[in-house]
């Protein structure tokens, strides 16, 4: 993993719904939009190569607003295909927090951040001493089974906490304030705290809901 030690104080901002990224976690991304390709352009003429991703808020007030927190990754892969597309591969340096967009001219959109509270995100991986692996990996095999999914169960169980975790939840299919929650987890032990509650959540198929 890239470390950065002189982290900016803008960022170009992505938002992408359902698109989490993690610190020391990788993003694989596909870009097409001419305002997306002109960020990338700009980005890969910068030292640190950063981008930062953000979900868009959804509440109908919000008017295209942005959640204040997100997560700055490098750009670490860079390819072009014959028809002008990018594909890119982001690797989470650490989250942020937007105090202010950017007004002007850019096709995309800009933010000052502050990197204050998110020390931990560029120290080395977390650990999570009181996750119980197997009990979480048997309600994992519940939902793949619900779900009709594979894995790769050897890996799962190889992986370390923080990258298991985190790379669940980046891939499963949850809804964007979903995300946003797990993003916002301040140690990876809520991280986990709150995705076997989303997890269990799903099981029950969403009886709370009628249960209101």
């Amino acid at each position: 993993m890239t470390w950065i030690t002189d982290l900016p104080g803008t960022l170009p901002v992505f938002p992408l719904p359902g698109a989490l990224l993690l610190p020391r976690s990788r993003l694989p991304l596909h870009i097409f939009e001419p305002r997306y390709l002109a960020m990338v352009d700009d980005c890969l003429k910068t030292d640190t190569r950063l981008i930062g991703m953000v979900q868009p808020n959804p509440r109908p007030e919000a008017d295209g607003a942005l959640h204040l927190i997100g997560c700055a990754g490098r750009v670490t892969q860079f390819s072009e295909t014959e028809d002008g597309r990018y594909m890119i591969t982001l690797a989470g340096i650490s989250r942020f927090r937007i105090t202010q967009e950017i007004e002007g001219f850019s096709p995309y959109r800009r933010c000052e951040v502050s990197w204050d509270g998110f020390e931990q995100d560029r120290k080395g991986p977390e650990q999570d001493k009181a996750f119980d692996r197997a009990a979480f990996l048997s309600l994992l095999d519940r939902y793949f089974t619900a779900h009709e999914l594979s894995a790769d169960w050897d890996t799962l169980q190889e992986a370390d906490d923080e990258l298991l975790l985190n790379s669940l939840s980046m891939l499963l299919d949850l809804s964007p304030e979903d995300k946003q929650a797990l993003l916002e987890a301040p140690s990876l032990a809520t991280r986990r705290e709150t995705l076997i509650t989303l997890i269990e959540y799903d099981l029950r198929g969403g009886e709370e809901d009628l249960m209101q």
